[in-house]
């Protein structure tokens, strides 16, 4: 018997799309399903100013296919030397939706971010003014800190003094792996939110690590234990409306993943939303993925909800997800789940 599902065309809330010929082929992946998506701005060089980030809106909507209509929610990438004027230019132009805070070191291309949080106090409080929001990658990278213990560390030593210095100022907690993160979000009031993307709802470390590492279902922040997967799925699925959906897909090439020192990043753009319907029909909460993936994102952005809407589709027999995508740089992975799914988007 066949089962529907029909919801507001979702958005996804922290996107790669990289830059040239790599941006030309993983568009369409995400764009045939998202009406939009808030872009991450860690290319080579990042994406700092309002004008990087207006000619990156244009490169983005050059390469989007004459058939598919896709909006792109531009950031800046903070760094200790961000003019807040800029900020405040290019947010009041409609340009930017956010600013990314990469600590320095933490992840693919943040060599240019922040070591010193007091050098963007200035920026975080004109933020705090205007109602802009601040996506923070929440890892610590002292040497000494445990990698599996860096995000957990980021929230005392960093997040809630942050937060406690600057009033008003709307945080969205990016990617989160643990239940540390998600209690620390239900704690706090509405100018919090946080992502979650689906590949950490679908594995823990030991699909990374047992029997052979995985390459393919390594990023950052690292897949974490299995209590803390339940807690991520028990976030998403709960219908609370600060949790929404943030892909983190992250396309590299095979080589650059299977590689003696591999990229950190899953590229789950081409089967997203049928590994979340799987997932929230297992955890009977199909009722809530609405909310999840098209609505509680928008609310917290202060934008509309889609008008378009996004049929899923459950057929008896598994569907067949490519293996991979080419590219002129290569192939790059399409994320494996593991299991068997029987959703896809009609």
């Amino acid at each position: 018997m066949t089962v529907q599902l029909t919801i507001p065309r979702p958005d996804d809330w922290h996107l790669h799309l990289r830059d040239g010929a790599m941006l030309k082929a993983v568009l369409p992946e995400t764009a045939r399903d998202f009406a939009r998506a808030i872009i991450m701005p860690n290319l080579v060089p990042p994406v700092v100013t309002g004008d990087q980030a207006a000619a990156y809106r244009d490169r983005i909507l050059a390469a989007l296919p004459d058939d598919m209509t896709f909006e792109p929610l531009m950031t800046l990438y903070l760094t200790e030397d961000t003019d807040p004027a800029d900020v405040a230019a290019a947010h009041a132009s409609g340009l930017i939706k956010a600013v990314k805070l990469y600590p320095a070191g933490a992840t693919t291309n943040s060599a240019s971010g922040v070591s010193d949080f007091d050098k963007v106090r200035g920026v975080l409080e004109t933020m705090a003014d205007i109602g802009l929001p601040l996506c923070t990658h929440g890892e610590v990278t002292d040497s000494d800190i445990d990698i599996f213990d860096r995000e957990a560390v980021f929230i005392d030593r960093v997040l809630d003094p942050i937060r406690k210095a600057t009033p008003g100022l709307r945080v969205v907690m990016e990617h989160i792996t643990t239940r540390n993160a998600a209690d620390y979000v239900t704690s706090q009031d509405s100018d919090l939110g946080a992502t979650i993307t689906t590949h950490h709802l679908i594995i823990n470390r030991n699909h990374l690590l047992v029997g052979g590492i995985k390459p393919h279902y390594y990023c950052l922040p690292v897949a974490k234990r299995e209590e803390h997967r339940l807690a991520l799925r028990a976030a998403a699925t709960s219908g609370d409306k600060r949790f929404f959906l943030g892909t983190d897909s992250a396309p590299h090439t095979d080589p650059n993943k299977l590689s003696a020192c591999g990229c950190a990043g899953c590229f789950t753009a081409p089967n997203t939303m049928p590994l979340l319907a799987h997932v929230f029909e297992e955890d009977s909460a199909l009722d809530k993925l609405a909310g999840f993936a098209s609505e509680n994102g928008p609310a917290f952005y202060r934008l509309p909800v889609n008008s378009a809407r996004l049929t899923l589709e459950k057929q008896d027999s598994p569907v067949i997800f490519p293996d991979q995508i080419s590219t002129e740089e290569g192939l790059v992975t399409v994320f494996d789940p593991g299991f068997d799914v029987f959703w896809k988007v009609a």
